[in-house]
């Protein structure tokens, strides 16, 4: 007996072999089959979706879902464009702070918006005594006062009390790490707001690390935000490459670093389980450390690397040689070049055509490099709503030339080379349709088109966040696609992607959601 038919709809399955389906049934959690195959059999519960379109959950392969948590309970400056309103804000949670001496968190910080970086000394007018902290929105610079300059370790560099990228690091490590508990709240939220909007899976990507980790005991928190029911979606935790350690392992293993006990990619069940190592090579475009081969437009500078070329690729291979799959940050094409060239070594030292070691963000990735991404079978996990939300600002400082280079679409499909779609959550909008709607029309919100010959169709963007955001987490077998056997993880949407105009898909209604064959808002 199904446990459950859902008919009355059209369900896209992104399977080439029953690609459009009227009925679809369930049984404990999986997908059972499709149409005749279930359409009379005995079923505990029928559901009439009254005609509305389904397809497999939508799969964010980039988020960070206890920054996102955080976030969403932290004061926050965004939108404001006069640094008197801001330093506003600031005063305005100082006075809700316990007593002199205490961390203050502000969040939702741009410099743009403000036409300039704030400095210690503003801060200092408002912080009655408080280490005031402001996390840049790219998650790759803060803004502190000099109570917590004078924190710092001796040769911590600054610009007037802005820190970027490992400088910011030291910042945060002067701060306690969150507690196990506060982080599985963190989490929950933001997991729910995942679920809201069409999400079933998502890939964390950087627990336990300098820049992004939240405390050396992040996993934990995981499995204790799943414990206490708090995880109603399917999480693969990247593990932050800094977390590596030398180890003694039998010298036919080849294993030069790793996490405590050999964990690595796949530990783990359908529900948590360890993903790739993520290996942070540049900083952002937003803060203008993404590494560059030519200077950024109106600036003297090309971004930085996070290290040492030669330290950086030491890192890339000894992650691959110890059996991981690899999530290289790289934004700027510089940054691209030295993870390539590092992969391609490992790839030498130890060939693993089954790695799927991805390049994540490939903000900036010129003509050239396309083929190398595909002789190296390098996955792109781009973030469309970059350009959608920043693009207008991100086209001037790139100039004429490489503005059509960023968070290419067609160009990698082109070549063979798998695109997945993710957010890189809550660095910028999490829809995955608003995602799905630039992929195809490549405007911004101004409505200036970036590169439009990136643009796909409507199918090949869905296909980026299901069935090639499945493959790049290792999940092809159980999610990606409503195939008979896999996990019955889906999205009602109240409209068509593929039949509405390409401005309209960011505004589909999210109707429902399952995980396991079960609606996030279950049904009295």
């Amino acid at each position: 007996m199904l446990c459950t038919r859902l008919t009355n709809a059209r369900f896209l399955t992104m399977d080439p072999d029953h690609p459009v389906a009227h009925d679809l049934g369930i049984w404990q959690g999986r997908i059972v089959g499709l149409d005749d195959a279930v359409a009379s059999l005995p079923v505990r519960e029928v559901v009439d979706l009254q005609g509305a379109t389904v397809l497999p959950g939508f799969i964010d392969a980039h988020v960070h879902l206890a920054w996102t948590g955080f976030k969403q309970n932290t004061p926050s400056i965004a939108g404001r464009t006069r640094i008197d309103d801001v330093l506003a804000v600031v005063a305005e949670a100082v006075a809700r702070s316990r007593a002199p001496g205490d961390w203050v968190s502000i969040a939702g910080y741009d410099q743009r918006a403000l036409g300039r970086h704030l400095t210690a000394a503003d801060l200092d007018r408002v912080s009655d005594g408080r280490k005031l902290y402001l996390l840049h929105d790219s998650g790759h610079g803060c803004v502190v006062n000099t109570a917590v300059l004078d924190l710092l370790p001796a040769g911590i560099p600054h610009e007037n009390g802005f820190l970027a990228e490992q400088a910011m690091g030291a910042a945060r490590a002067l701060r306690l790490p969150h507690s196990q508990e506060d982080l599985a709240e963190a989490i929950g939220r933001a997991a729910r707001t995942c679920l809201a909007e069409g999400v079933t899976a998502c890939a964390e990507a950087g627990i336990g690390g300098t820049l992004f980790g939240h405390s050396t005991v992040e996993l934990g928190a995981y499995q204790l935000a799943r414990d206490k029911g708090l995880l109603p979606l399917r999480v693969q935790l990247m593990v932050s490459a800094d977390r590596l350690r030398p180890v003694a392992a039998h010298e036919t293993d080849g294993i030069p670093r790793a996490l405590d006990l050999g964990l690595r990619t796949g530990f783990g069940d359908d529900r948590l389980c360890v993903g790739a190592l993520k290996i942070y090579t540049d900083g952002g475009m937003m803060a203008r450390t993404a590494a560059l081969t030519r200077p950024y437009e109106g600036l003297d500078h090309a971004g930085q690397l996070q290290d040492d070329p030669d330290v950086l690729t030491d890192v890339i291979v000894d992650g691959h040689l110890a059996g991981w799959q690899l999530a290289v940050h790289a934004i700027g094409d510089r940054a691209a070049d030295i993870a390539l060239d590092a992969i391609e070594r490992a790839q030498r030292l130890r060939p693993r055509p089954e790695a799927r070691h991805r390049i994540e963000h490939a903000g900036l990735i010129r003509p050239d490099q396309l083929p190398r991404f595909a002789r190296l079978g390098v996955t792109a996990v781009v973030q469309p709503t970059f350009l959608r939300c920043f693009g207008d600002d991100y086209a001037s400082i790139m100039g004429e030339e490489r503005a059509p280079w960023m968070y290419r679409g067609k160009g990698f499909l082109d070549h063979g080379i798998p695109l997945v779609g993710s957010s890189d959550r809550p660095v910028a909008d999490g829809s995955p349709l608003r995602a799905v709607q630039f992929m195809v029309e490549r405007a911004s919100v101004s409505g200036q088109l970036i590169g439009p010959d990136e643009a796909v169709t409507v199918d090949q963007a869905l296909h980026a966040y299901t069935v090639a955001g499945a493959r790049a987490c290792h999940w092809e077998d159980r999610l990606g696609s409503l195939t008979p056997g896999k996990r019955a993880d889906l999205v009602v949407l109240g409209d068509d992607p593929r039949r509405v105009d390409p401005s309209r898909i960011g505004d589909i209604e999210v109707v429902e959601t399952y995980v396991d064959g079960l609606p996030s808002r279950p049904r009295a």
